[in-house]
């Protein structure tokens, strides 16, 4: 049985949402089970879909080096902690553990990584000892 919808699109009521032929304006929709369908049926109507939209702006890269989202999970306290620490040092927190997971892999391999703001107070501090 197919229902009407709005725009012109109607639903069956085992397969779902089917393609919307209505206003050229309107967003063509289609369920996954019937999208998958037409796929491997070799239908042009997805190809046309595709060929069809918009260009999308893509944000540029502030690095040239290819980076790898992943997903950690903290504790909220540990989480408010690094914050923190990354607004004190004026920079994101995802640079932040960026720099320490850094240091630390730096650590493993018996070379430093070291800010240049922690050697000038390491300096700083040799130069004005403070009395103990």
């Amino acid at each position: 049985m197919s229902r009407p919808r709005a725009g012109g699109a109607h639903q069956d009521a085992e397969t779902g949402p089917e393609i919307d032929h209505g206003d050229e304006e309107e967003a063509v929709t289609m369920n996954r089970h019937d999208a998958t369908k037409r796929f491997h049926s070799g239908d042009d109507q997805l190809a046309d879909l595709i060929d069809d939209a918009q260009p999308v702006e893509l944000p540029i890269p502030d690095t040239d080096v290819p980076m790898v989202s992943r997903s950690v999970r903290l504790p909220l306290d540990t989480y408010e902690r690094v914050r923190s620490a990354a607004d004190a040092r004026g920079i994101g927190v995802t640079t932040l553990m960026r720099q320490w997971i850094e240091a630390g892999l730096a650590d493993l391999d018996d070379s430093a990584t070291v800010s240049l703001a922690d050697v000038r107070r390491a300096l700083a501090s040799l130069a004005h000892p403070t009395a103990a």
